[in-house]
């Protein structure tokens, strides 16, 4: 396949991101991105985001999950931030999206005993990780985020966001991010999300994300993630949900997960005031602390 890489010099002087990046492979000659923070022999926490951003979303997460003296490591997806970037949208489907995913972690970095924070696409893939891996993690914080399985019709706006992304010329990933952002985002931060791409040739991965949600339960995708809903209802480990109250896009994701998995069984479930599609950016900090609380409560070796 045809591969795009970013230059490097879009990512310099990013306002509140100035941390150093490293690069593992994930097979066919990918490389993929990861910036980490915290002491390296402390409590893993991976951060993980999906459409349409980067680890620059998790830019005021990862100072306060280092300082309490985690292990912060947030990966960039493949076709996004500073990872490379197949050049045809056909390139991407969500089964690679989940193996390139597996090898950066696994693979690659050797992550185990992780507590996995997905917001997005960053659940959509990460479930599917913990379904079929539970042995890595220790817990999860589902955050705005699903497993869909095609058997309920996605909104209205969901529709016309899709509609957008596969339309649209010279399409502006930094105007997506502040519509669903419930603060108005200064030039510098949407200047943060269009970093990773130059013109329009680097947002194949960008415009083929929507496409993948499985919207009919026959798909292939949809029958992959019901069975991973099958997996999930054997884990038992700390399942945190942590939701913000003003996502029109995932709002009652949270419900089944809550009801299903008994992990999630007596976990202090925390829905975050103010806070849009992309909790991050407006709840960051909230976000953060519970985050730290989350390791704390349920791994008794983490600094307290």
């Amino acid at each position: 396949m045809d591969v795009l890489r970013t230059p490097e010099e879009r990512f310099a002087g990013l306002a509140g991101f100035d941390h150093e990046p490293g690069y593992v492979e994930v097979g066919a000659g990918l490389r993929m991105a990861y910036v980490a923070a915290g002491p390296a022999d402390a409590p893993v926490v991976v951060l993980s985001h999906g459409e349409p951003t980067w680890s620059y979303l998790y830019r005021a997460v990862l100072p306060v999950l280092a300082d309490a003296g985690i292990r912060a490591v947030a990966p960039d997806l493949i076709g996004f931030g500073r990872s490379d970037k197949p050049a045809r949208i056909e390139d991407y489907t969500y089964d690679r999206h989940v193996e390139w995913l597996r090898a950066g972690l696994f693979d690659a970095l050797d992550l185990h005993d992780i507590t996995y924070v997905g917001q997005d696409w960053g659940g959509l893939l990460g479930l599917r990780l913990v379904a079929a891996h539970p042995e890595r993690f220790a817990g999860v914080v589902a955050t705005n985020t699903g497993l869909p399985v095609g058997d309920a019709p996605m909104s209205e706006l969901w529709q016309t966001f899709r509609s957008v992304v596969a339309t649209t010329e010279n399409l502006d990933v930094g105007w997506i991010v502040a519509a669903g952002c419930a603060r108005t985002l200064g030039e510098e931060e949407r200047a943060g999300y269009d970093a990773p791409f130059p013109d329009d040739s680097y947002k194949a991965g960008v415009r083929a994300f929507p496409e993948l949600v499985p919207t009919e339960p026959d798909s292939p995708d949809a029958r992959a993630n019901r069975a991973a809903w099958a997996e999930l209802a054997r884990f038992d480990k700390p399942f945190l949900c942590a939701f913000s109250d003003r996502d029109p896009i995932t709002a009652g994701a949270d419900v089944p997960m809550r009801d299903a998995i008994p992990g999630a069984r007596g976990q202090p479930h925390v829905t975050l005031a103010g806070g849009g599609h992309f909790v991050q950016e407006d709840c960051g900090p909230e976000l953060a602390s519970v985050i730290v609380r989350f390791v704390r409560d349920q791994r008794p070796d983490a600094p307290a």
